[in-house]
């Protein structure tokens, strides 16, 4: 069992954790998650001994080892790929290399062999004769075929050596497993072979992800980083979300309630106090406001942008025909007709030709064969991956930035937009080129909720994001009436909005009004 006690950390005057007493148990999943900023990495590294408290402790029990997914994709460049991974069971390597350094002793004298007999009976112990194949396995599973185990890792990319550490941090079946953004740079088919592992996984796990669809598959329990307090609640994350809105609602009321009654006993104390024949009432009263405690009702430090698609002119019954489209190098003789209330995931193997078949649909680039044909009455919004061209060296503030696409400059209604993407006050006079990731993809969501138009195209909408802003976005797509074509790594928006999906390749085309999830279980 992993155990804090009274962990206190602050940075300067800002307080991230303050007396958090958790218990993480054996058989459980949890996730932590909080606002940008709340200290969920940090939590973890405090976890892993990385980071020390300035109050209180973490304990582990004896005997038990944990795991921790690296983040320093180079750390091990001068290791084959093989032993990268075992190294995440630190004290099997010790042992190999200890016993493989005795017998290489050309003077192997009695004592190197007691010494070594010891060795080798630790080494059983610890699953050691069988630990290259569990390696080998570990890293075949994750795509990282035989070709690769014996190389340096200084030789793989960078999303070959995030899925090696993913095995190194797996290997050998810790007590307590410690893991990052683990979903981070693996496709669909990987993170459900990862959620069916850890599903399957009999110790403890601690989570950060953005990945509400794996968070919601493999955790038990949610970890809330909200005002330097980590409270610790039963279910995934679905269920926090819904009872934290509940909760919030329900206090808010309560809040409301209590404030109206003070109010009505102020009045009548104020009325009636010097009346003597209403003295008795007046005192009552008195000692009722006194009692009545008004919760201070605390808003939740992670804020929630509002994302909500309107638009005013009704689509017709013409609405996208495409026919026998190629671009040489990303796909060939695609066709299909997109009809009224669909809203279709787009998927393939490369985000390029994705991208590719976006740009041909709105214009920006041409194709090499077939044609595009929009109906009279259709107004498109097109989400790009690649946002630069809107920001880059722009020195437009926020206010000044969104008016470019409104036919209304009126300052405080481009303020309003602005406002429900958190831009408010002076956030709204920043210059557009400082904006961070996530910044920019809310600027662009307001261009196109300001746009009003009928059909929308995203190109990986939830890139930079939060799991707030994806969470609004997730709200705003699923509401939205018109039609749509989305392309998202984010598998849980893909498939509450999506009711079609077409992957598109080099050599298969697939179509068919599915879920994202019934996709996946068909072509998997």
């Amino acid at each position: 069992m992993l155990q804090v006690t009274g962990v206190s950390l602050q940075y300067g005057s800002k307080k991230l954790f303050e007396d958090v007493n958790l218990k993480f148990t054996k058989g459980n999943c949890y996730g932590i998650i909080g606002a940008n900023g709340a200290g969920k990495s940090t939590f973890l590294k405090v976890l892993s001994g990385e980071i020390e408290p300035q109050k209180g402790y973490v304990s582990l029990d004896k005997n038990e080892r944990m795991s921790v997914l690296q983040q320093n994709q180079n750390m091990y460049d001068d290791e084959t790929v093989l032993r990268t991974v075992m190294m995440g069971y630190k004290r099997l390597v010790e042992v190999m290399d200890e016993k493989d350094a005795l017998y290489a002793n050309p003077d192997f004298s009695e004592e190197d062999g007691i010494k070594a007999a010891e060795l080798e009976s630790e080494f059983a112990e610890m699953n050691g004769y069988d630990a290259e194949y569990q390696a080998g396995q570990l890293l075949n599973a994750l795509e990282i075929g035989e070709e690769f185990h014996y190389l340096p890792m200084s030789e793989l990319d960078a999303k070959q050596k995030v899925r090696v550490l993913l095995a190194q941090a797996l290997f050998g079946d810790p007590d307590v497993l410690l893991l990052d953004e683990p979903t981070n740079n693996l496709d669909i088919k990987t993170v459900r072979w990862l959620e069916n592992y850890l599903m399957d996984f009999e110790n403890t796990i601690i989570i950060v992800s953005h990945n509400r669809h794996f968070l919601n598959k493999v955790c038990t329990n949610i970890c809330d980083v909200d005002f330097g307090k980590i409270n610790m609640y039963v279910g995934n994350y679905d269920f926090w979300y819904q009872t934290s809105q509940l909760l919030a609602r329900q206090q808010k009321e309560q809040n409301k309630k209590a404030e109206q009654r003070a109010k009505e006993l102020q009045e009548f104390i104020a009325r009636f106090a010097a009346n003597a024949s209403k003295s008795r009432q007046a005192t009552s009263r008195k000692k009722e406001l006194e009692k009545l405690t008004i919760n201070d009702f605390k808003p939740s430090l992670r804020k929630y942008p509002f994302i909500d698609f309107k638009f005013e002119r009704e689509i017709g019954n013409d609405i996208l025909m495409v026919e026998s489209l190629t671009k040489k190098g990303y796909f060939e003789n695609v066709s299909f007709t997109v009809q009224h209330d669909e809203k279709i995931g787009i998927v393939s193997d490369k985000s390029t030709t994705v991208t590719m078949l976006y740009d041909i649909l709105t214009g920006k680039e041409q194709p090499d064969a077939g044609t595009v044909k929009w109906g009279k009455t259709v107004s498109v919004s097109y989400f790009p991956q690649n946002n630069n061209e809107y920001f880059l060296d722009c020195e437009l503030n926020l206010v000044e930035w969104l008016s470019q696409f409104s036919s209304d400059h009126y300052e405080e209604y481009l303020r309003g937009w602005l406002g429900r993407m958190l831009f408010s006050g002076e956030e709204a006079l920043k210059k557009a080129k400082v904006l961070s990731g996530g910044e920019k993809v809310r600027c662009m969501l307001a261009k196109m909720m300001l746009e009003g138009s009928n059909f929308l195209v995203f190109d990986e909408p939830t890139n930079h994001l939060d799991l707030e802003s994806i969470t609004a976005l997730n709200n705003g797509l699923s509401h939205y009436r018109g039609c749509m074509l989305l392309t998202s790594h984010d598998q849980e928006l893909m498939n509450t909005v999506a009711n079609r999906i077409i992957e598109i390749n080099e050599t298969k085309t697939y179509d068919r009004q599915v879920t994202y999830d019934e996709y996946i279980d068909e072509t998997t």
